[in-house]
């Protein structure tokens, strides 16, 4: 249970701030946002505010932020339909139902013969069942239409619709994803230095000592700056290991500087050829925010070298993981603790940052390289060659998640 919980609440994090990043920016380019959804499939709740219908869905492997222009109502709505309308004492319409799960009060009812919820924001059909006279109804800008499972959202007028910001807002909405990704990376790095601290090995200063350890015996406390071992300075943790390594067992005369005074002192290592001290650890603000830009840049080039390798070496699915190699990650990152967990957390988002801006059409970087094009071309792809694309990217990345998936639950086994 407790690996189910980390593992929803992981996911609902990640989704959160990727697609957090497409919302906003969004919203600042004056682009329609008609629905923002953590996770797939039916519908649990939902609620509406500043025209964006916030849901939350049944299943945890997934989210998305729906813009105005990425679905078009009047393909779902065809000539013949009954709609239920709502309308204001203008007797401008409000709102519009599709659906057969919920109830209009005074709604009136219409047969559809044609409509137009992006440029003219007007139906025209039947009112009432009586089909001696077409009607036109205005439809208000901000209008809300309730779909067949039931989820109210805003229509999609032309002017907040995605496809007609400008090339370099679109762009920009497309990277926020990713970027909000890496910052999360960055955070959780920060996170886990203020909290199990950075290590500091270039630094002649020690951090614990083990009870019972030769060092404790012999005097050394925790923190104190080390100044030499058998006459042979000390400038950082790594002279430490090398003086203890090369006297073997043999005693150390150590002379540390701890609680203001400088102290000499005689340690046997043990049997291990260990006396018992840890590298210092600092857990200040400015050192957990530098470790958190370093780290996150660290695993970064890590990343691009396994995604190096199997473009130009050997590829192995063993290099991936779905949903089932993931969850299985997750319960070895429950075990380790709350530490361990923010770690998988920040790698895991900065994996999601750098995969999603792969330039494969459906992710976040295929889409910023359609925008590219457009900038070089000066005019964007027609919508049907746009979609094509989109489609076959689509089914690659399902094949490759099918595959990969199949090959997680093999490795199980």
């Amino acid at each position: 249970m407790r690996t189910i919980i980390a593992f929803i609440i992981v996911f609902v994090i990640l989704v959160l701030v990727h697609e957090f990043g497409h919302f906003f920016f969004a919203k600042r380019s004056g682009i329609l946002v008609r629905e923002f959804s953590i996770g797939m499939g039916p519908k649990l709740f939902a609620t509406r505010r500043n025209n964006t219908t916030y849901t939350l869905r049944l299943l945890p492997l997934g989210g998305y932020v729906r813009m105005a222009g990425w679905q078009d109502d009047d393909d779902e709505i065809k000539p013949g339909t009954t709609l239920t309308l709502t309308l204001n004492e203008a007797g401008v319409v409000t709102r519009i139902n599709t659906s057969n799960k919920v109830t209009l009060q005074g709604g009136v009812p219409v047969q559809v013969d044609h409509l137009d919820l992006v440029n003219d924001l007007s139906i025209t059909g039947y009112e009432n069942g009586d089909d001696s006279a077409l009607k036109t109804f205005a439809v208000d800008h901000d209008a809300t239409i309730i779909e067949p499972d039931g989820t109210e959202v805003v229509i999609a007028p032309s002017d907040v619709q995605f496809q007609n910001a400008s090339v370099w807002r679109r762009l920009l909405v497309n990277f926020a994803g990713p970027m909000n990704n890496f910052l999360l990376a960055i955070l959780a790095f920060i996170v886990v230095g203020l909290l199990s601290g950075v290590p500091q090995p270039n630094t002649n200063q020690i951090g614990t000592v083990e009870a019972g350890s030769p060092a404790a015996k012999a005097g050394l406390a925790a923190n104190a700056h080390v100044q030499s071992i058998n006459g042979t300075k000390i400038a950082n943790f790594t002279d430490v290991q090398k003086a203890i390594k090369a006297q073997k067992n043999d005693r150390l005369t150590v002379v540390a500087k701890q609680a203001g005074t400088t102290k000499t002192v005689t340690i046997t290592p043990n049997k291990q050829g260990m006396i018992g001290v840890g590298v210092h650890v600092d857990h200040g603000l400015g050192v957990s925010v530098r470790y958190g830009f370093t780290q996150t840049w660290e695993l970064t080039t890590r990343v691009l070298t396994v995604l190096k390798s199997m473009v130009t070496g050997h590829f192995s699915l063993n290099k991936l993981a779905g949903p089932v190699g993931i969850y299985k990650m997750t319960e070895t990152s429950a075990q380790g603790g709350l530490i361990s967990l923010i770690i998988f957390l920040g790698y895991l988002s900065l994996n999601l940052g750098i995969m999603n801006l792969i330039p494969i059409p459906v992710l976040d970087g295929g889409k910023i390289l359609l925008n590219l094009l457009e900038i070089v071309r000066r005019k964007p792809l027609s919508q049907e060659k746009e979609g094509v694309v989109t489609l076959i990217g689509a089914g690659l990345m399902v094949l490759l998640l099918i595959a990969v998936t199949i090959n997680d639950i093999m490795r199980q086994f």
